[in-house]
């Protein structure tokens, strides 16, 4: 007999819902990308603002306005399939993401869209993660409860919803975009802190970004070798829609959004005038 010591434990109602969500989207023809992407110019441009106002800025919501831009600017990224025969091209993009929240003393991963994100900018969509964290804005993937109760009926009730549910998103994908986003961002970089480290998943969008860990490296600038932080990258496209070239123009445009700090220049200048009032010039005689 076997004398080992375990206890059991309920499995929250996030897990299983974010499982059954999963297995809706089983079967569908991944292509990954695994990118290096040198942050250093817009970590710089945070870590002085924090240094200049004591305001700690979201990272994960930067990748989420560089990637509102970066599909803004090519919608075919985010199509999705209806049937067999079309694809639904959305206006807007509206990016789904996991927060954090503190209820009652514990660390809960809720979702949530920011709608409309090719829209805000950075500081909108920051100031919108940090409302989320501190219960001022319920999720929005609160607002499907009714999907996320229906997913967790007993088996075989369950089961039966969740085969009758690939059916319905398949022709109308409106109801999964309502409750996830066209696109998606998951932040998985404090598992590898300081070393390279990649994030792999079977995705939920047609179109995912996995930000793994951020370490330095030696990288070539200007044809100087410099120490500079990179952040492991992963891409995950729906190939069903989506091809080679199209996802490579995309990738391309995405990193150059993210390396060169773009969407931190309101920041920026704002710290400048800042730094000017606090420090005002003296005035030749």
């Amino acid at each position: 007999m076997d004398t080992r010591a375990y206890q059991i434990v309920e499995l929250s109602a996030e897990r299983r819902g974010m499982a059954a969500f999963l297995e809706l989207k089983a079967g569908t023809h991944r292509m990954y990308g695994l990118l290096e992407v040198d942050v250093t110019l817009p970590r710089q441009h945070i870590h002085a603002h924090q240094a200049q106002t004591g305001e700690a800025l979201s990272f994960t919501g930067y990748l989420a306005w560089c990637l509102a831009q970066a599909v803004d600017q090519d919608k075919t990224i985010q199509a999705y399939r209806k049937g067999q025969r079309q694809l639904v091209l959305f206006e807007d993009v509206d990016v789904g993401l996991m927060i954090e929240r503190n209820i009652d003393g514990k660390r809960i991963l809720r979702g949530h869209v920011i709608q409309h994100a090719n829209q805000k900018s950075y500081r909108q969509i920051h100031e919108e993660i940090r409302a989320v964290q501190a219960n001022q804005v319920p999720p929005s993937a609160e607002k499907a409860g009714w999907f996320r109760s229906l997913i967790l009926l007993p088996w075989p009730l369950s089961r039966l919803f969740l085969s009758i549910s690939r059916l319905v998103l398949r022709n109308n994908p409106l109801l999964a975009v309502s409750a996830a986003g066209t696109v998606g961002i998951t932040s998985v970089g404090m598992f590898g802190k300081g070393r390279s480290g990649w994030g792999i998943s079977s995705g939920t969008h047609v179109l995912d970004l996995i930000a793994g860990s951020i370490a330095w490296k030696p990288a070539v600038v200007e044809g100087r070798i410099e120490p500079r932080e990179i952040l492991s990258l992963t891409v995950l496209f729906d190939h069903d829609v989506v091809d080679g070239a199209p996802a490579t123009r995309f990738v391309r445009r995405l990193v150059e959004l993210i390396e060169s700090g773009s969407g931190l220049e309101e920041l920026a200048m704002a710290d400048d005038k800042n730094r000017l009032v606090k420090f005002p010039c003296s005035q030749s005689p």
